[in-house]
């Protein structure tokens, strides 16, 4: 496996560290300890194009590959900005915009990208439900046709950018038998009748995401608001996958590397035994540990990312590798680097601590470590 990054590429994973280093990170703190998502973040994000990165620039974005979507991302962790906010953008441009993009017709796509892509909009997915979280053909919102709109009626739960949301991609299954053959995407407007969103989630970590409930009560959606084909929806909700294990990610890469350096800096100043206490072994140990982790974890997500631009076959064992190694192990390095810092790791003082509670949405969003674990060993069951 021989992959690398291009100069123009490192060059704009520097702008994005830099800008996001200075512009946005002093921001964070205080929507962390708020619980609120900053509208002010929001637009800093948006206008350095980091939102619409993927997409044409016809339609607002850059037109950036996979992997210069990682490296942005990474950036943005290692710059110190939190992983509510990061969460934000990619359940935005991944889940929901990217999704539009790859399976909407023209009129979608020319209505709802170029204000995705800027973030004079804010997107959504709607797929977990409270009884169908792993297992998506357990879905129970259904889609009902009636003349020229489709009527929807459920609930979804733990749904990023929900309160805050304009537009949100829903799942419904249009015939409960067709279990998996049945769920189809729908694009469902804020305004639309029947659309309304919970209160807020108070959440251990990733504060500063908004996350809540989101019911349809007979939610009217246009026959033109069908994305794409009927029975069709599983398989798009596959394709995140890719970006679910890539962009989405890589900034817990980005931030693990933060982690290093602010770790290291404190064992060098902090003495105990008039040593620094990073003469010790077990303090070296951990600050090495750290940094295995950190680069076995880049090369899985980025494995991920090069073969979704090269066009490759989605690969669920890299997929689900990479899921796995950042959320269980970057778990552990977040709670070492608490460690390393002793007392002071465990105040709101020092971002360690907020390190190690964003950390854990790694090992349950977007698909638990067990069942990624139970999707290696069917793998491996065929070898």
């Amino acid at each position: 496996m021989e992959f690398g990054f291009t100069e123009e590429q490192l060059m704009f994973r520097e702008s994005v560290y830099k800008y996001a280093k200075k512009e946005i990170a002093p921001l964070v703190e205080e929507a962390d300890l708020k619980s609120e998502f900053s509208m002010e973040v929001w637009k800093k994000l948006g206008a350095m194009g980091l939102l619409g990165l993927p997409f044409p620039e016809d339609l607002g974005g850059s037109g950036a590959d996979v992997v210069t979507c990682c490296l942005s991302a990474e950036a943005l962790g290692h710059a110190g900005v939190d992983q509510g906010h990061l969460l934000a953008l990619g359940a935005h441009t991944y889940l929901c915009a990217d999704t539009i993009y790859k399976h909407g017709n023209r009129a979608q796509l020319e209505k709802y990208i170029p204000k995705l892509a800027t973030g004079e909009w804010i997107g959504c997915m709607g797929l977990t439900e409270p009884g169908a979280g792993s297992d998506a053909a357990s879905m129970s919102t259904t889609a009902e046709k009636k003349g020229d709109k489709w009527i929807l009626n459920g609930s979804k739960t733990f749904i990023t950018n929900a309160p805050v949301c304009d537009v949100c991609v829903v799942y419904a299954t249009v015939d409960k038998k067709l279990k998996h053959g049945g769920i189809t995407a729908f694009i469902v407007d804020r305004d639309f009748k029947g659309f309304s969103t919970g209160r807020p989630f108070h959440k251990m970590g990733v504060r500063a995401s908004a996350t809540s409930e989101v019911f349809l009560d007979n939610c009217e959606v246009p026959e033109e608001n069908l994305l794409g084909e009927v029975g069709k929806g599983f398989e798009y909700t596959h394709e995140t996958l890719s970006w679910d294990r890539s962009s989405l990610l890589a900034p817990f890469i980005g931030t693990l590397q933060w982690a290093i350096e602010e770790c290291t800096r404190y064992s060098q100043e902090r003495v105990q035994f008039d040593k620094p206490i990073n003469s010790f072994q077990a303090i070296q140990r951990k600050l090495a540990d750290m940094k295995i982790v950190k680069e076995a974890a880049r090369m899985c997500v980025y494995r991920v990312a090069f073969d979704k631009d090269s066009g490759k076959p989605l690969n669920h064992l890299h997929t689900s590798i990479a899921k796995a190694m950042v959320g269980d192990w970057g778990t552990k390095a977040a709670s070492e680097a608490v460690q390393i810092f002793g007392g002071y790791g465990f105040i709101h003082e020092y971002p360690v601590e907020r390190f190690m509670r964003d950390a854990k949405i790694a090992q349950i969003g977007g698909g638990t470590s067990e069942i990624q674990r139970f999707i290696i060993s069917r793998i491996l069951s065929f070898f």
